[in-house]
């Protein structure tokens, strides 16, 4: 061997000590404050591993939490001041740590590393930053969390179950610039299993009349008959608005229109509601847009604009068709050129295809745009503390079929409802589909089909190298429609092509 490929003493120094460093820095980034008592800084090394090993007990309670009571463990997660305490712990833990990092190179002694010592303090730079970003976004995450927390689910709702099914009340409101108050003009109840999370959708017009209050009601005193007006205005979507005109008759209460819509709704099904949501359709979009949009299939042109505005376009119909928010929006809430049944149908199309294709996946990769859009489009009187039992019930019911009921011409006359009708026909609704769960599970083998008749196939096109679009200026005649039945064992097939 010659003297040329002989390190010196010098070279064997450098070496020695980059490999040190290089170990300080792996020691700091897997138990922070190790490298430190290692190195003689006791005071600061002993510190920093009693915080780290804090931390780590915290995360081994929580895991034990989650393993022997998850609904406990999500309610103390899910709660506000859990995500703000976070928030600033991990933003506080992370700048901790990256000094850690800084400090590390600092005790390995760069300037004995030679020219090795710059590789040391790019590769040191570089993991305190990558932890301090990382800990920035943590932060993030947990004061969005904090923030749809603690705008969306205030609570108050009944978590007792009837006759083994949860009732929820789902609003869609839209306060039009050219009408006093809030409208509920999307006014539907799910009814879920809670056992299979298999649910059923009943969805009620806007314009139903003469829709009684309970006794309990206050607004019982002034619509003894029903909630009806010689003028005809008195519908059932007015109802929001006629109690907020009146708040004097709801002592006590926060949200009069929300309680007698709630009230009046209860009363016309028959059923006891034990949560509402309430979305404002003007930041629906919002919504959707967080999600990464929505597909469903379209049976006809649906109209962008209409009204008072020019139509801007026609969504084409198809199969599989990726709506943005913009254009989920307009295909729920259009009314120029169809009628208020068809877009109750067309509501209960996005419900559906939202219901299938949202997955604890996309909620988790797309939570603070969901955060933000949920925080001021969203409230419900869903406690935290049943978030984990409803999450379940959500994810059951999206593997099965939602059955449908539409109370709508020909079934309900708005302007003379036969309410016996209509109550018989939720309890019958429910009934069919208790009658699915004890057949699935004699034979959990097979999912029974749906008794309605499979959609056709939709019209042949032409095969191109370009997609169709999904928003064009004309409407093409296709001669198909979304399907009007009152009833369908399977929500998808009303939204079907055919």
């Amino acid at each position: 061997m010659s003297d040329a490929t002989v390190p010196t003493a010098r070279q064997r120094s450098e070496r020695i000590a980059f490999r040190r460093g290089v170990s300080l820095l792996v020691l700091t980034l897997l138990v922070p404050g190790s490298a430190q008592v290692i190195a003689g800084g006791v005071g600061l090394g002993r510190f920093a591993l009693r915080v780290w090993m804090s931390v780590v007990g915290v995360g081994i309670a929580f895991a034990a939490l989650v393993f022997l009571r998850r609904d406990w463990a999500i309610a103390l997660y899910a709660h506000p001041a859990t995500q703000w305490f976070g928030s600033v712990a991990v933003l506080a833990l992370g700048a901790g740590w990256a000094l850690l990092m800084l400090d590390a190179w600092r005790i390995s002694r760069p300037t004995q590393m030679g020219r090795r010592g710059w590789g040391m303090a790019a590769l040191s730079g570089v993991l305190a930053l990558a932890i301090g970003f990382g800990s920035v976004q943590a932060s993030t995450l947990s004061r969005s969390q904090a923030e749809l927390f603690g705008a969306v689910f205030g609570g108050g709702g009944d978590a007792a179950a009837v006759d083994g099914r949860i009732n929820v009340l789902l609003l869609g409101v839209d306060a039009e610039p050219d009408r006093p108050g809030i409208r509920t003009d999307t006014m539907m109840v799910a009814s879920v299993s809670v056992d299979t999370g298999r649910t059923v959708l009943f969805s009620l017009p806007r314009n139903l009349q003469r829709a009684p209050f309970p006794s309990s009601s206050p607004l019982r005193k002034l619509y003894p008959q029903g909630f009806w007006c010689e003028d005809q205005s008195c519908l059932l979507n007015a109802v929001h608005h006629e109690a907020e005109k009146h708040p004097a008759l709801f002592t006590g209460v926060k949200n009069p229109g929300l309680v007698a819509t709630r009230d009046v709704i209860s009363e016309t099904l028959g059923l006891k509601l034990n949560y509402y949501a309430m979305v404002d359709m003007r930041g629906f979009r919002s919504l959707v847009d967080a999600l990464g949009g929505v597909t469903l299939d379209i049976a006809k042109a649906v109209p962008i604009g209409g009204g008072s505005a020019r139509v801007e376009g026609y969504i084409q119909p198809g199969e599989e068709v990726h709506l943005d928010g913009f254009q989920a929006l307009w295909f729920a809430r259009s009314r120029h050129g169809s009628s208020d049944y068809e877009r109750m149908v067309r509501q209960k199309c996005v419900i559906n295809a939202l219901a299938k294709q949202v997955t604890p996946l996309n909620v988790v990769t797309r939570f603070t745009e969901l955060a933000a859009a949920g925080s001021s489009m969203v409230r419900t009187d869903v406690p935290t503390t049943q978030l984990a039992h409803l999450a379940e019930l959500a994810d059951a019911g999206r593997r099965l079929p939602i059955a449908s009921v539409s109370f709508a011409p020909p079934l309900v006359e708005p302007a003379k409802p036969d309410f016996g009708l209509i109550r018989s026909t939720v309890k019958d609704a429910i009934g069919a589909s208790k009658q699915l769960d004890r057949e699935a599970a004699a034979s959990p083998s097979a999912e029974p089909a749906p008794t309605t008749a499979p959609a056709a196939p939709a019209p042949t096109r032409a095969p191109s190298d370009q997609p169709a679009p999904v928003v064009a200026s004309t409407a093409p005649e296709t001669g198909a429609g979304f399907k009007m039945d009152s009833r369908a064992d399977d929500l998808a097939v009303v939204c079907s092509v055919d």
